[in-house]
């Protein structure tokens, strides 16, 4: 009964927001912690954000929390406010996406990184096992010394599933390589700690790591940093980091949150905004690698033909990508 009234409030509202998503929206946008400008995964949103208002003139609304109790505030003073679509940057928003979604049934909501079961929320997620694994196999490729690296942020499911591809990646290329894997912390702090960050980092470093990736937020900052100063090689992550440390960033594992961010706004601004759940990975484009001046001198040929080969096999479904959130525990260690 609960999936046939979902099915039936999705159709109502879709049909009372098809008209009115083109006549005008009033986008919201509300960061999660770390900030807007923290070279990862916010920033991604909000370059999404404003080509979407350079493109079309609409501008929106933003909010940076700086704690987890604004959460819920902060959606429904977007929502009160008439801001429609509203987008929720991060799972941390779950419960209270759920919770003010139901207070607004006319508002129609988005998030990133998880699943809202609500007629009037869509759910943004990614593969970022399979671009992990492609990184993985970067990195493997380029450690002489077969120690690699991986810092994460706060230690949820989500960021398993980054440790988990990269890992499979890297055993992928190098099936005996070793891989050092240190979680930030349990709470949000652990995405906005590069001082942490830099002391992980360099704990790998000292014992042999050539390569470390970060999938951290802000605190990846500090591993890219420590990456420099000790003439080894990071690898970041969500946006496109390689200028950050030019030389010393092998690669970025690419999370195209900016491509969703858009999509959110300009669907309900073409009035073809739907609720659902929507997937992005290697065969949507929504996850992969960058290469530009800033890293193709670190990347040989053979390299970058490894991991086009493992994208391809990924796509084709000849390698099968472990997924640590619906898995369980990684096969590989």
């Amino acid at each position: 009964m609960k999936r046939l009234f979902l099915a039936a409030a999705a159709a109502l509202f879709a049909l009372s927001c098809a008209g009115a998503g083109a006549a005008g929206i009033k986008p919201g946008l509300v960061y999660d912690l770390g900030g807007k400008f923290d070279k990862s995964f916010n920033e991604g949103v909000y370059n999404g954000a404003v080509k979407f208002r350079a493109d079309t003139g609409i501008d929106f609304r933003e909010l940076e929390i700086q704690t987890d109790s604004q959460r819920v505030q902060a959606l429904r003073n977007f929502a009160r406010r008439g801001h429609d679509p509203i987008l929720a940057v991060g799972f941390q928003y779950a419960s209270s996406m759920d919770k003010v979604a139901s207070e607004f049934p006319g508002t129609r909501f988005a998030i990133i990184d998880t699943v809202i079961d609500r007629p009037n929320v869509q759910s943004i997620v990614f593969k970022e096992h399979e671009g992990s694994f492609i990184v993985g196999v970067l990195a493997a490729m380029a450690a002489g010394s077969d120690r690699i690296g991986f810092v994460g942020g706060m230690d949820v499911p989500l960021i398993r599933r980054f440790a988990c591809g990269y890992v499979q990646g890297a055993r992928h290329a190098k099936p005996a390589i070793e891989v050092f894997q240190n979680m930030t912390g349990s709470t949000g702090a652990a995405w906005n700690d590069p001082v942490k960050g830099a002391e992980l980092a360099r704990s790998q470093f000292d014992r042999g790591a050539e390569v470390v990736y970060h999938a951290a937020g802000a605190t990846g900052l500090g591993v890219l940093q420590a990456a420099a100063d000790a003439g080894r090689l990071g690898i970041g992550v969500d946006s496109n980091q390689n200028h950050l440390h030019p030389g010393n960033v092998l690669t970025s594992m690419l999370k195209r949150v900016d491509v969703a961010a858009y999509d959110v706004f300009d669907s309900a601004r073409r009035g073809v905004w739907k609720p659902g759940v929507r997937v992005f990975g290697l065969k949507e484009d929504g996850v992969g690698w960058s290469l530009d001046e800033y890293n193709e001198a670190l990347v040989t040929p053979a390299m970058k033909a490894a991991a086009d080969e493992a994208a391809r096999r990924i796509i084709a479904g000849d390698i099968e990508v472990h997924d640590y959130v619906t898995g369980g525990e990684c096969p590989v260690k």
